[in-house]
């Protein structure tokens, strides 16, 4: 009897050292490659948008998420700049604000909505559980230029969710923020990337995706 279990112990440890054996990974195997190095994200594209068909969205710039986050307060210039540029072409602006116990957070004074400009209180993704999609309709809006923080929840989100609903989207890079690096460039690749949205190219006004672009390089006509 104690002569088979041996023989049973020694034939299950010479099973695990072949299994073993199988799975190693061969010394000669290349390193893992790539794994530190982002994606490279095409440049900010020109874009020149009607104004009758474009909206432009300014997500979150209040008081609980930019406020404290200084890559977000160094994004304000630009993005008044563009509320102006817009303002001045007769684009709609509209707002988004985020939700909290005592009541959603005021908008930074730099970028405060006029009378009449609408806003929507939520989460991440600006269009859900708001009436934002039925105002962009109102307005007749086919195409969104998108600000705002964080890069990575409010903008990619709500981009991701408008071209699922038929809007073409613009990203003004220079008015995105996170509080880390990182996931501003992560949202960078993202949008450009969205599974069954891609225009990894940055092709300019490609339809119902996203378009990277700059302040600067967005003209209202």
């Amino acid at each position: 009897m104690m002569q088979k279990r041996f023989a049973y112990q020694a034939a299950s440890a010479l099973m695990l050292v072949a299994l073993a054996a199988c799975s190693a990974v061969p010394t000669s195997a290349p390193a893992t490659v790539g794994v530190n190095t982002l994606p490279e994200i095409p440049a900010p594209a020109p874009v020149t948008l009607a104004a009758g068909t474009t909206a432009l969205l300014v997500l979150d710039i209040n008081s609980a998420v930019c406020q404290p986050n200084p890559a977000c307060l160094a994004t304000v210039p630009a993005i008044v700049s563009l509320i102006s540029k817009a303002r001045a072409a007769k684009v709609p602006v509209l707002y988004s604000t985020t939700v909290s116990p005592s009541g959603p957070p005021p908008m930074l004074s730099a970028v405060a909505p006029q009378p009449g400009e609408p806003v929507v209180s939520t989460r991440a993704n600006k269009f859900t559980g708001t009436n934002l999609e039925e105002l962009l309709k109102q307005l007749k809006a086919e195409t969104l230029v998108i600000v705002g923080s964080a890069a990575n929840g409010a903008v990619m989100y709500t981009s991701f969710h408008a071209n699922t609903r038929g809007f073409t989207v613009v990203v003004a890079d220079d008015g995105i923020s996170s509080p880390a690096a990182i996931s501003t460039q992560v949202a960078r690749y993202q949008v450009l990337n969205q599974p069954g949205f891609i225009n990894a190219a940055n092709t300019p006004l490609a339809d119902k995706k996203v378009t990277l672009s700059r302040g600067d390089l967005i003209t209202f006509k």
